[in-house]
């Protein structure tokens, strides 16, 4: 987009999004952004909010310093920083609009804003042109409802591939998740663009043999993968990176920048579930104006994700989004989504 002008179709997106958050009237909005949000989202968000009868309220940090390594979609915004006004604020909200950079999934911060009876939206850093594109409907829920159960009841999850994947995860009381772009419960948090399931895997479940071929995407770094890549996983972590190309060079040297086993780590696996998002999403947009979630979402990749997992007692800033597309997807031996087709 050449013309960041406010667009009618962009506040009725945001409109319809909170309306599935069951925004009510006099209902405290808060707009929680930080000073280098998206400041078109922000408009966005209180117009819509204004237009459904709501008490919008913008709650601005600022952003932190960067910082020893460039980090992107960790889900982990550390721009709270525990700041015991910014989370007064945010717990006596009935609805909080999560506008930061980085998102607050992961951050230390949540479970605090949750337990107070806030519902959480994150909104990607996407271009409103993105979110209006994939603005979610009521019955997107259901089916990613129907998935976490079925990942909650399996054992073992078994992905494959024509390019040489084969990885094994031992899923079973693993915690698992699923979002469909809204929420309406207090205490809750969703994600805007939604479609997506995930497990984070235990410590000692996951092993074998991954391989990223041209045309998967590594979303940290916006870009596709142009040369085969194949990842060694033992025991959870990422013991080899193999592979001639400037792909497998760029991921091998920022991995051990980090200087620390937990950057190798599995974070969560999944898959998507939006028929709405598009594989090839990263193609149409100015690196500034997007963030990937699109790919994430993309029906029937593969979401190989490394770095913090909370359920297996690791942490780290080191955060990899990796979507990989025609894997075949097997919950006890049940294929879920064959050769990147999801499976009715």
């Amino acid at each position: 987009m050449r013309d960041d002008r406010i667009e009618p179709q962009w506040i009725d997106a945001f409109a319809e999004v909170l309306r599935l958050c069951a925004l009510q009237p006099g209902e405290a909005v808060c707009l929680l952004a930080e000073s280098q949000s998206r400041r078109l989202n922000i408009d966005l968000a209180e117009l819509a909010a204004h237009r459904l009868g709501g008490r919008p309220f913008r709650l601005e940090v600022p952003t932190p310093p960067a910082g020893r390594l460039p980090m992107r979609s960790t889900g982990a915004s550390r721009a709270l920083a525990g700041h015991p006004a910014v989370l007064a604020g945010l717990g006596a909200s009935g609805l909080v609009v999560d506008l930061t950079l980085e998102g607050l999934l992961h951050a230390p911060e949540l479970k605090g804003i949750l337990a107070a009876g806030a519902r959480v939206l994150m909104v990607s850093d996407e271009h409103p042109e993105v979110l209006e594109r994939l603005v979610p409907r009521a019955g997107d829920a259901a089916p990613v409802k129907a998935a976490v159960k079925r990942l909650r009841a399996a054992q073992t999850m078994r992905v494959t591939s024509a390019a040489g994947t084969d990885l094994t995860v031992a899923i079973a009381g693993a915690a698992s998740a699923g979002v469909w772009g809204f929420t309406d419960r207090p205490g809750t948090v969703a994600h805007w663009p939604g479609g997506v399931v995930v497990a984070f895997p235990r410590a000692g479940t996951v092993a074998g043999t991954l391989v990223l071929a041209p045309g998967d995407a590594n979303l940290t770094f916006k870009r596709y993968i142009e040369s085969p890549v194949r990842l060694v996983l033992r025991d959870d972590h990422v013991v080899a990176v193999e592979g001639e190309g400037l792909d497998a060079r760029m991921l091998r040297e920022h991995l051990a920048a980090w200087g620390e086993p937990a950057a190798y780590a599995v974070s969560h696996v999944g898959w998507g579930m939006n028929p709405r998002a598009r594989r090839e999403a990263l193609l149409f947009h100015d690196r500034r104006d997007i963030n990937g979630t699109e790919l994430r979402a993309a029906a029937g990749n593969f979401l190989f994700s490394t770095g913090a997992n909370e359920f297996a007692g690791r942490f780290t800033e080191g955060h990899f989004d990796i979507p990989v597309f025609g894997c075949t997807i097997e919950l006890d031996g049940e294929a879920v989504v064959r050769e990147g087709v999801l499976v009715a």
